[in-house]
C-alpha cells in the first residue's frame, strides 16, 4: 500500500507539471500575477536570502582558516571557499531558504483558498484559477531562484573576503583572482542551470501541495509543512543528479 501511495502521488505530480507546461504556454498570459509572485517570492526572500548567504561565506572562511594555514595552503583559502560557494553551498542554501519561505507561502496560501472555495468560485465565474494561481507562481519561483542564487554567492564571496582580512591583508585583486582565476565557464554553467530546475521543483511542489489541499483547517498546516519538506528533498535530490551528470560530462 505505501508503495502504491507514492507511485499515485508521483502519477498525479506528472499530470498537475504537464498542466502546468499548458496552462503557462497557452495564452493569455498572466503578466501582472506573474510580475506580482517575482516579487513576492524574489524581493521578500531576499533578506533571508542574503543574511545566510553572507553568514555561510563567514562561517566557511573562519572554519577553514586554521586547517589550511596548519598544511600551509592559506593561499588557497579564496579558491577553495569561492568554488565552495559558487558550485554548491550558494545554490543550495537559497533553495532550502526559498523553499522553507516561499515554498510555505504558496502551499499555505493556495490550501486556504481552496478551503474557503475560493478556487471553486473562480471556475464557476469562467476564470481560469490554473493559469492565474498556478503557472504563475511556478514561472516566478524559476526565475527568482537563480537571481536570489548569483546575490546569495555575491554576499557569500564578500563575507568570505572579509574573513580572510581578519588575520591577514589580502587586496580585492588578489582575492578575486585567486576565486575566477581558476573558474571556467564549464564550473559555473551547471551551478546556474540547477537553480532553475530548483525553483521550478519549489513552485511546483507548493502550489500541487496547495492546490490539492484536504478540506478544513488541517488541510492549511499539512499542505504548508509537506510543501517544504518534499521541495527540500527534491532540492537534495536535483543537486545530486546535477553533480552526477557533470561529473559524466567531465564539467568539473
Amino acid at each position: 500500500m505505501p508503495d502504491n501511495r507514492l507511485f499515485t502521488e508521483i502519477s498525479a505530480i506528472t499530470r498537475f507539471t504537464g498542466r502546468v507546461f499548458r496552462e503557462g504556454l497557452r495564452p493569455r498570459y498572466e503578466v501582472r500575477e506573474l510580475l506580482y509572485q517575482c516579487y513576492v517570492i524574489g524581493y521578500q526572500s531576499l533578506p533571508l536570502v542574503g543574511i545566510t548567504g553572507f553568514i555561510m561565506g563567514l562561517v566557511l572562511t573562519l572554519r577553514l582558516r586554521p586547517t589550511m594555514v596548519q598544511f600551509g595552503a592559506e593561499s588557497w583559502i579564496p579558491t577553495m571557499v569561492g568554488l565552495t560557494i559558487i558550485q554548491e553551498m550558494g545554490p543550495i542554501i537559497t533553495g532550502l531558504m526559498v523553499a522553507g519561505k516561499a515554498g510555505s507561502s504558496i502551499g499555505a496560501e493556495l490550501s486556504s483558498m481552496r478551503v474557503t472555495e475560493q478556487i471553486d468560485a473562480m471556475e464557476v465565474s469562467g476564470t481560469n484559477p490554473f493559469k492565474y494561481l498556478v503557472a504563475t507562481r511556478v514561472l516566478a519561483a524559476t526565475l527568482m531562484v537563480p537571481v536570489l542564487a548569483v546575490l546569495s554567492d555575491a554576499l557569500g564571496l564578500f563575507a568570505a573576503y572579509l574573513g580572510i582580512n581578519m588575520k591577514g591583508v589580502t587586496t580585492v585583486a588578489l582575492f578575486a583572482n585567486n576565486i575566477f582565476g581558476r573558474l571556467n565557464f564549464s564550473m559555473v554553467l551547471p551551478a546556474v542551470i540547477k537553480t532553475f530546475f530548483f525553483g521550478f521543483a519549489i513552485g511546483l511542489i507548493g502550489c500541487y501541495k496547495g492546490y490539492y489541499a484536504d478540506k478544513g483547517t488541517e488541510g492549511v498546516g499539512r499542505a504548508a509543512n509537506s510543501a517544504v519538506v518534499v521541495a527540500s528533498l527534491a532540492i537534495f535530490i536535483l543537486d545530486l543528479i546535477s553533480v552526477l551528470i557533470t561529473n559524466l560530462l567531465g564539467l568539473n
